[in-house]
């Protein structure tokens, strides 16, 4: 696998094996929900890839795809291009649940694209991907993360500034709860004020948060991190008051959030990713509670920053002073609900 240059930092395998720890709590089962599969010019992140990742030794029973623009059709409407990449991963999926590849069953759940910018006539093609998709489609993502500063851009196509508070994504999304759908949202600490106002008027959609809410680090932030959290931490409260979002806890990585993992003679360990991470995400679990929260690798993107085993090692180590329940919740349990993954999946963890 190799990564171009772009928003997201360079995979480099040879500085990654410099860093190999013991699998803690082998046993404990984890749904990864949240991870890209991709193949692009100087990048490629296929089945066999996240396999060879997944297979590190932790008991990674599920997993979660979220859309990545993997696959887009090459002709037809632009707006339904997307429809490629939902085949590709039910497609996966299909492989996945052939047991050839083994226990884990990948794409278990999935968040496709769809463009909510269409409004109501979001519709129709909802319905289509619903049906290309089989039974595994689950919600929807946009390309929402937007910044002013051209040093905050995590996404290779940056989207359109606005889009979370205009009335046209408003009337896509509410579109989704009719069906069954969930809306995962990508969004900066800085636009947690719009995700808030999305969500007051779609009481009955059930909102997820990607990366722990995207308290940046980078550009403009950097070297200011007591006054991120405190903005964050405000707009995250205002958030945790409302039942219809939940939390993914991960993703932060990427450059945009200036941990400079990246920049290390090797990489970090479980305890230095442990340490950085838990401020913000024990108290997205304070806040949340532990059946609105769940843990999520963001591969490949955040493979620029640390090893999945190491990871999943870190968020181990952050969680060991918790209850065991709250820790089946955070690892599998709230994933499995509120994707509504298959019986066989969704018995893991507790209601």
């Amino acid at each position: 696998m190799s990564t171009a240059k772009g928003p997201h930092l360079a995979v480099r395998e040879e500085w990654l094996a410099l860093r190999r720890e013991p699998i803690l709590e082998p046993g404990m089962p984890i749904i990864d929900c949240h991870h890209h599969l991709w193949d692009r010019p100087g990048s490629r992140y296929l089945l066999d890839d996240l396999l060879a990742d997944t297979g590190t030794g932790h008991n990674i029973v599920a997993t979660v795809y979220v859309q990545a623009r993997g696959m887009l059709r090459a002709e037809g409407p632009v707006e339904e291009r997307s429809l490629g990449e939902t085949e590709f991963a039910n497609g996966v999926a299909a492989c996945s649940a052939s047991g050839i590849y083994g226990p884990t069953r990948v794409n278990a759940g999935i968040v496709a694209m769809v463009d909510l910018m269409l409004g109501e006539a979001a519709a129709p093609l909802l319905d289509r991907h619903l049906r290309v998709a089989g039974d595994r489609l689950r919600g929807i993502r946009n390309t929402t993360a937007w910044h002013p500063s051209k040093e905050i851009v995590s996404n290779p196509i940056p989207p359109p500034p606005g889009m979370l508070a205009s009335a046209a994504f408003l009337k896509g999304a509410a579109q989704l709860a009719p069906r069954g759908l969930s809306l995962d949202i990508w969004a900066y600490h800085t636009q947690l004020e719009d995700v808030l106002a999305l969500a007051r008027a779609l009481p009955e959609l059930q909102i997820i948060l990607n990366h722990a809410g995207g308290p940046l680090g980078a550009g403009p932030y950097a070297g200011k991190r007591a006054e991120v959290m405190a903005e964050w931490r405000a707009g995250m409260e205002k958030l945790a008051a409302l039942p219809n979002i939940a939390v993914k806890l991960g993703g932060m990585g990427m450059a945009v959030n200036g941990f400079g993992f990246e920049d290390g003679d090797v990489p970090p360990g479980s305890e230095q990713i442990a340490a950085a991470f838990a401020p913000y995400m024990l108290a997205c679990i304070e806040m949340f509670g532990a059946a609105r929260c769940m843990f999520e690798s963001n591969f490949p993107v955040d493979k620029g920053s640390y090893g999945y085993a190491v990871l999943w090692n870190g968020f181990k180590r952050l969680t060991e002073g918790l209850p065991d329940e709250d820790r089946l919740n955070l690892f599998a349990g709230t994933a499995a609900r509120v994707y509504r993954l298959p019986a066989g999946v969704a018995l893991i963890g507790t209601s």
